[in-house]
């Protein structure tokens, strides 16, 4: 193990393992605060591996069966991510640490706070931040600039239409607030690594003028870009798409819907998540608490056998993901693999135990401000000594999976975009998934669930470790990465709309998380009526959670941005290494393909365009 961990750090130093380096393309592996990051990332998992995992667990992690998610923040006690009240946390004000702070008088205050919110309590979780209701929690503060502005004309003795007038520079510091945040999500360092916190937005079904209106700021900055017109990374965008609110043309809302279309078009960003999707809509009471949102690259925390269904003031606790392919590889029959596949659900399912009941005894002085500020379920109710084992029954604990297309063509000989046999197979394994998670809800009292797994390191891992002990295999092993969850593999030519119906049965399933992406070969800024008829495909699919992947280019030699072929339209340059080419990893962006892993960036290059219709 010293002789790893040695190798691993003389790997950071020089620079020389890409793979152990960029595992996350949100970081900068080779910054002094990334490198610092890595030593102890490595450090603690070797730690943790060594004293805090069961003998059979560890087994089952060092042989590849099993991956054990953000390993290196076990021994820490943290919590993967959280669905934010920010609204609540605004009015009630906080306390960083060092002062408090009070409610915001207006909204460009309002998004300030914000994003000191997001970075804060970025430090105390180690995935992401996500803020479920940002229309109707900033909606009041739009509704206090109105006032002030008002107010401000009258002291001027204004004398013209002054609702207009006053409506008009509320506008415009709605803009300027929106502005300031997206610039903050992409500049402000929060975790180990120069990383940016990870946030993620919800946003969509207020109708009130003034949530009306942040959404409307929000796309036109994230349209504009940042200082040199650069595509924004964060915060990850979620459209919420309700029919009857902003599906329709003559709907409340739908001329923000065209206005989404419009800004993912250009910037791929906002993502769609469905409240009318089946497995949404059972929640919904028209209420916005009890509208759907996602955080990260496809994180879902909705039902709750311990108190509301809501995502709000709620997160996933942790998740352990599951590799397919190599269960597959060792099964003499499909039976066998069932048996075996029962064999690591229970194995994984048991981790997750074994580490929420070591979170369970932190208390709120580890976390002062994830529960000490109410950011989680009411945690500002508790003692700062009291253990946090009743308050995170709140939250999931959530087995994912890699590589379903891969473990059918082990076990058939065809993945499910190929033939109806493996999709039906393919949703047999996934369902047989979720009805243990479902009888472990019952029998433990805790929030078990179903992950498609965002696999970004994992990808490349998984793939190494099995084709390590089965070699290569055509169709298995011989690629660089396995395939996303339940992904119809990124190299299979097939179009959107068969790719949409195929995959939408799975997010029924998998009700931790879940996202479709169809790739677009051609600028559809021009076509956003084709654009929406997709939407709407997913919609009526019943797909959870969807996305888009268009061409966003940007030419370091004359800052053009826009789509860029063989050569940059406005200056000539066809230099690679010059241009910058925006792509989604897992769920979210990344500015640059050089700050992917090998296997990821491998995958990159495989995918196809999913055009026209089935």
């Amino acid at each position: 193990m010293q002789d790893l961990i040695t190798e691993q750090f003389r790997e950071i130093v020089d620079s020389s393992n890409q793979d152990l380096t960029q595992e996350n393309a949100n970081t900068d592996g080779k910054s002094p605060m990334g490198m610092m990051s890595l030593f102890g990332s490595i450090s603690a998992k070797a730690y943790t591996v060594e004293h805090l995992l069961s003998d059979d667990v560890k087994r089952a992690y060092e042989a590849g069966y099993i991956h054990i998610h953000d390993l290196d923040f076990y021994a820490t006690g943290t919590t993967t991510c959280v669905q934010i009240p920010l609204g609540k946390v605004l009015k009630d004000g906080f306390n960083t640490g060092h002062g408090c702070i009070r409610e915001p008088s207006n909204i460009i205050s309002a998004l300030a706070l914000t994003s000191i919110i997001l970075q804060a309590n970025q430090n105390q979780q180690h995935g992401g931040q996500a803020i479920p209701m940002f229309d109707y929690d900033l909606a009041p503060y739009v509704k206090k600039t109105y006032q002030k502005k008002c107010t401000m004309l009258q002291d001027l003795g204004f004398t013209g239409d002054l609702d207009k007038k006053a409506w008009e520079l509320t506008e415009k510091d709605t803009y300027q607030a929106c502005e300031a945040f997206i610039h903050n999500s992409n500049t402000m360092h929060s975790r180990g690594g120069n990383q940016v916190a990870f946030i993620s937005i919800n946003y969509g079904t207020d109708q009130s003028r003034e949530g009306r209106m942040i959404v409307k700021n929000m796309l036109l900055a994230t349209q504009a870009g940042l200082g040199s017109g650069e595509t924004p990374i964060f915060p990850i965008q979620v459209f919420k798409v309700k029919d009857g609110v902003n599906l329709n043309a003559g709907e409340p809302n739908y001329d923000l819907f065209r206005l989404s279309l419009e800004t993912t078009a250009k910037r791929l960003f906002p993502n769609y998540t469905f409240i009318d999707a089946p497995q949404n809509l059972m929640y919904y009471d028209g209420s916005p608490r009890s509208e759907i949102a996602t955080m990260g690259c496809r994180t879902r925390v909705f039902a709750n056998v311990n108190g509301e269904s809501t995502p709000v003031g709620r997160g996933n606790l942790s998740f352990t993901s599951i590799n397919l392919p190599m269960i597959a590889l060792e099964s003499t029959n499909i039976s066998a693999f069932f048996s075996k596949l029962e064999d690591y659900l229970d194995l994984a399912s048991k981790q997750l135990f074994e580490r929420y009941k070591y979170q369970a005894e932190k208390t709120v002085a580890n976390f002062k401000f994830l529960y000490g500020q109410g950011i989680y379920w009411n945690g500002e109710e508790l003692d700062e000594n009291e253990k946090l084992g009743d308050i995170l029954r709140q939250g999931t604990l959530s087995v994912g999976f890699i590589g379903l297309a891969e473990a059918l063509v082990a076990l058939i000989g065809k993945h499910h975009g190929e033939s109806e046999e493996a999709q039906a197979l393919g949703l047999q394994i996934i369902k047989f998934m979720r009805d243990k998670m479902d009888a472990l809800v019952e029998s433990t009292g805790l929030n078990y669930s179903l992950l498609a797994t965002p696999a970004e390191s994992y990808a490349g891992k998984a793939l190494k470790v099995t084709k390590a002990k089965h070699g290569v295999i055509e169709g298995v092993t011989d690629k660089a990465w396995f395939t996303n969850s339940n992904h119809i593999p990124v190299e299979y030519p097939i179009h959107a709309a068969k790719k949409i119906q195929l995959e939408a049965p799975y997010h029924e399933l998998t009700n931790a998380g879940h996202i479709t992406y169809v790739e677009l070969k051609e600028d559809v800024s021009k076509n956003i009526d084709a654009l929406e008829i997709l939407v709407k495909a997913m919609k009526e699919s019943g797909i959870g959670y969807g996305s888009f992947n268009v061409p966003v280019d940007r030419c370091l030699e004359c800052e053009f941005n826009g789509v860029i072929y063989n050569a940059c339209p406005s200056c000539g340059n066809e230099d690679e290494e010059r241009i910058d080419r925006i792509r989604r990893i897992t769920g979210y962006l990344t500015g640059s393909l050089k700050k992917w892993n090998t296997a990821k960036r491998a995958e990159e290059q495989n995918r196809v365009k999913h055009g026209g219709r089935a």
